[in-house]
């Protein structure tokens, strides 16, 4: 009877046990910021909360208040609440106008003014303030600052965006681009890319991460984009959906290092790609809307604990799929925090709501989301200290000293990786200039020509247009062979030259003069005209770039920048003759 009373014991003990419940893992203790976020969160309803996720579009000009676009803006901001704007550029006649820069600052203060919960502003900074507004360094594209393996350039391109964007009113830089380069088909990363190397493409990242961080009297949030990689894609995500098709290996040991590295050093949010992804996602659709990538991938086994902000929900390679508000609910759905130029607005917050009120989306996951936005805006101080002062947006966006670094970074950016005949540098006596720009109507080029009249004689500089057949384009330029040298300058930032240009390059590097191709940008623009005598590249279309360029065709600087990208048949990366100065 002792051995049964004690049997019977240990089981209701055991029971007694089994019956606890299992003890709910320690959430770490919030931090001030978080704590302030949910003080706030308190006061909002669900449509409030939605709201905070959402981040218009705007175009930095100072619209009339009585205006329908005013309005518009004052609706998005003042009646719907929405968490954000993000500034990016006006397009007319099919050009991108940046806004003055002073205007662009009042707006936001304007705009700020109607806010009941301050909002936070974001920009496509990648180049420095000046691709959005009239002044600021004209910082060079990333693949320059790869091709002069200059690290530290990446490092104080971050700290002086950052001063940029404060002094304007902008919080959340959506830059450093993290994404490898590796095809030479890409028509919308290119030079935005820092190189194909993921190893060294990290180290740029990452430094970028660290100069933005570095002053915390300017203190911005920074994203690491596209994720998971759009590097190695040849098709627009603005125009169609993109494919990756690598492994998953490969993806772990190029596309994923840079954002991992990006984790590891403190970056604020990660901005997704509309591309499809099979090694990660088997159905057919945008990283964006896919929970493997974001929630999977992206939070789970990278365990990345910051904001996730989709791209542009405008763009097609989104929406073609899903209609204004679902695409909105499939991204949250997904993982993402922020939800990027929906193209309307009030529709996703409507759509948004509605799912969480029939249980689609849980309460928490909005409130989970909300409070990573509001502890951002209290970590940049945009709660405290929403306006800014105008009278020092000048002070800060025209700075000599940042332009002489710029232009020092684009010097030692251009890369030579063809010189036959020794025909760099040019002799300034009847040198002949040809320009071939994108687009019809360009401001590319006009300092390039510029600055070579300056300094050659007898000089003979044309501008082609990109769009005419090709006895046209060999009407224009006229007989070259008068000319000492033929430099062509070509400006393409993507992709593959298009119409009769490759024909009209070519026909112009098989003339008795000797001919040097200038890439204005993209360096794959060699694989087009590849029996030049000589190929010299700067990575960059930017002004500063125009006068590097410039100055190593006549020997004024050495060429010190080495590819940071593989030109399939013509060169490989790391190539580049290290000229001297002249």
């Amino acid at each position: 009877m002792r051995i049964r009373a004690a049997v019977a014991a240990l089981v209701l003990v055991g029971a007694v046990y089994a019956a606890k419940p299992t003890a709910k893992p320690k959430r770490a203790p919030l931090t001030p910021e978080q704590r302030a976020a949910q003080a706030l969160l308190k006061s909002m309803s669900l449509r409030d909360r939605v709201a905070q996720l959402v981040i218009g579009v705007a175009y930095g000009d100072v619209p009339s208040r009585t205006s329908p676009e005013y309005e518009k803006f004052r609706h998005w901001v003042r009646d719907l609440k929405i968490g954000g704007l993000i500034v990016n550029n006006r397009v007319q006649y099919g050009l991108a106008r940046n806004a003055e820069s002073h205007a662009f600052a009042l707006f936001l203060n304007q705009m700020q003014k109607l806010a009941k919960t301050p909002l936070i502003v974001g920009a496509d900074f990648e180049r420095g303030a000046s691709m959005r507004v009239t002044d600021g360094a004209r910082f060079p594209y990333n693949m320059a600052i790869g091709a002069a393996r200059d690290v530290e350039a990446a490092r104080y391109e971050g700290l002086e965006t950052a001063r940029e964007a404060r002094a304007l009113g902008v919080h959340w830089i959506f830059a450093p681009v993290a994404d490898v380069n590796n095809n030479p088909a890409n028509p919308v990363i290119n030079i935005r890319s820092f190189g194909e190397n993921p190893d060294e493409v990290s180290r740029y990242v990452t430094a970028y991460i660290e100069g933005a961080h570095s002053d915390p009297k300017n203190r911005v949030l920074v994203t690491a984009k596209h994720f998971p990689g759009h590097g190695d894609t040849d098709v627009d995500s603005h125009l169609s959906l993109p494919r990756v098709g690598a492994t998953r290996e490969r993806m772990n040991q190029v596309e994923l290092k840079p954002f991992e590295a990006a984790i590891a050093h403190g970056v604020d949010a990660i901005m997704t790609a509309h591309l499809a992804v099979p090694a990660i996602e088997p159905d057919e659709i945008p990283s964006t809307a896919s929970p493997k990538v974001l929630t999977g991938l992206l939070r789970e086994e990278l365990g990345f604990k910051g904001l996730i902000v989709t791209d542009a929900l405008d763009m097609l390679g989104f929406a073609s799929q899903f209609k204004s508000g679902e695409g909105s609910v499939r991204a949250i759905e997904a993982g993402a925090d922020v939800l990027l130029m929906p193209p309307n607005p009030e529709q996703a917050i409507r759509d948004v709501v509605a799912a969480v009120e029939r249980g689609r989306i849980s309460r928490q996951r909005i409130d989970d989301s909300a409070l990573r936005l509001l502890a951002a805006k209290i970590r940049v101080g945009v709660i405290k200290a929403k306006l800014v002062d105008l009278d020092a947006v000048s002070d800060v966006l025209q700075s000599p000293e940042a332009d002489q670094r710029v232009q020092s970074m684009s010097d030692r950016a251009v890369t030579l990786v063809r010189n036959d005949r020794n025909a760099l540098p040019i002799a300034a006596s009847k040198a002949c200039l040809v320009i071939v720009t994108e687009r019809r109507i360009s401001q590319y080029g006009q300092r390039m020509a510029v600055e070579f009249r300056a300094r050659a004689k007898d000089v003979r500089v044309t501008f082609v247009d990109p769009s005419m057949p090709l006895a046209a384009l060999l009407d224009d330029v006229g007989d070259g062979s008068a000319c000492s040298t033929v430099s062509m300058a070509v400006f393409l930032t993507g992709g593959a030259l298009g119409g009769d240009l490759p024909a009209f390059l070519q026909k112009l590097a098989e003339g008795s003069a000797p001919s040097v191709l200038i890439g204005m940008g993209s360096p794959y623009v060699f694989a087009n005209v590849p029996k030049v005598t000589a190929f010299l590249t700067t990575l960059s279309p930017t002004v500063p770039s125009e006068v590097s360029a410039v100055k190593a065709l006549f020997g004024e600087i050495a060429t010190a920048g080495r590819l940071p990208v593989t030109i399939p048949g013509l060169a490989q990366y790391g190539d580049g003759i290290q000229l001297s100065k002249h």
